[in-house]
């Protein structure tokens, strides 16, 4: 076989390896539950083996694909450290070992972005299942607008304060689109959770921002120094882009639904939908919120009930306390989920908000 045949082989299984690895991480991390965790290695198997298999061969390439190599090699090694991790902290019983595992997964999947328009099972990965077969979509991402993509802004990726940002590549100013700022959970920073929200919001037509925390976590006690940045990052994206102002939403998972709550109550608050998932609450939060604010908004209520942090009567009380104080709110209640994001719920949430056109504030 002719060197660049065999190379272009080798960059198909390389490709197919890389991608299973990478589902399996995702399964692991959705259905994630301390106790589980021993049968859900076992479930998957060992795919990271082909996947360094492949990276080995890698080495030796010298044609064209060369110029796919480092990103290829970035993922990987980000895959393949995160199932050492993760094996390494069950087999110690060490569970924070093994879910700082699991956070290789974004690491892996932002340095594999920018081949989504060179390779087609890469452009097919980063969309929901249910779309991967529509050839159209795919290809409107083979020319992308200006300005589009994965983006960073507000100092260092990830830092305190700062904001990663998704824009679809096939944006057009002459139609809006709806916003989404989606808050991470408290251990967690905006460049990793934007990839929860990423398929949807590219198989759907959404800009997506996920700012990170200025504090620790976000400000759920002391001074609030979250609210207006976020009302800044909202600003700031609204002068460059063109947004749909009856579409605005503030979610977060944990911490960050829990925060949703908190500042997207408030009545200066700009966002026109809420949807918290595995969040905290308590009846004052309803309690204490402004009438008018709280009148007819959109919430979706997300929770598993599995949830070992928080408890899922937590989110039943939460449905009862703000639907008596006049929330149009919905709720679902995942049977199989513990205290992990269910990502497959961004893209129901993402049709939600399409449903719920409402009025900003103000």
């Amino acid at each position: 076989m002719h060197d660049a045949d065999r190379e272009f082989d080798e960059l198909a299984a390389l490709t197919g390896a890389l991608l299973s690895a990478l589902e399996a991480l995702a399964f692991i991390g959705r259905r994630l539950n301390p106790p589980d965790l021993p049968a859900l290695l076992a479930a998957v198997g060992t795919p990271e083996d082909a996947l360094r298999e492949s990276l080995q061969r890698m080495a030796a390439w010298q044609g064209q694909v060369v110029a796919l190599r480092e990103p290829l090699e970035e993922a990987g090694l980000a895959v393949t450290s995160g199932f050492e991790e993760l094996r390494a902290g069950v087999a110690a019983g060490d569970v924070m070992q093994a879910f700082r595992g699991l956070r290789h997964a974004p690491r892996a999947q932002e340095a594999l972005y920018p081949l989504a328009g060179l390779l087609p099972p890469v452009n097919r990965f980063f969309l929901e299942p249910g779309v991967r077969g529509d050839t159209a979509l795919q290809a409107r991402f083979h020319a992308p607008a200006p300005h589009t993509g994965v983006m960073h802004a507000g100092g260092e990726p990830g830092a305190r304060g700062a904001f990663s940002l998704y824009v679809p590549e096939y944006y057009t100013a002459d139609r809006t689109w709806p916003l989404v700022v989606a808050l991470h959970g408290g251990s967690g920073n905006g460049r990793a959770f934007l990839w929860s929200w990423l398929r949807a919001a590219r198989s759907r037509g959404a800009i997506v921002v996920a700012p990170t925390a200025a504090g620790q976590t976000w400000a759920l006690t002391g001074p609030d120094f979250d609210t207006p940045n976020l009302a800044h990052i909202v600003g700031e994206i609204g002068a460059r882009w063109n947004l749909d102002r009856r579409r605005l939403l503030l979610t977060g998972m944990s911490d960050g639904g829990t925060f949703s709550y908190v500042s997207g109550l408030e009545p200066t608050s700009p966002f026109t939908h809420l949807a918290a998932v595995a969040a905290a609450f308590h009846p004052m939060l309803a309690q204490a919120a402004d009438g008018d604010r709280l009148r007819g908004l959109p919430i979706q209520v997300v929770h598993g009930a599995r949830d070992w942090m928080f408890p899922v009567d937590m989110a039943r009380a939460a449905v009862d306390a703000l639907e008596a104080a006049g929330a149009d709110v919905a709720y679902r209640e995942i049977e199989d989920l513990a205290h992990t994001y269910p990502v497959e719920m961004s893209g129901h949430i993402l049709e939600w908000l399409a449903l719920t056109p409402r009025p900003a504030p103000g």
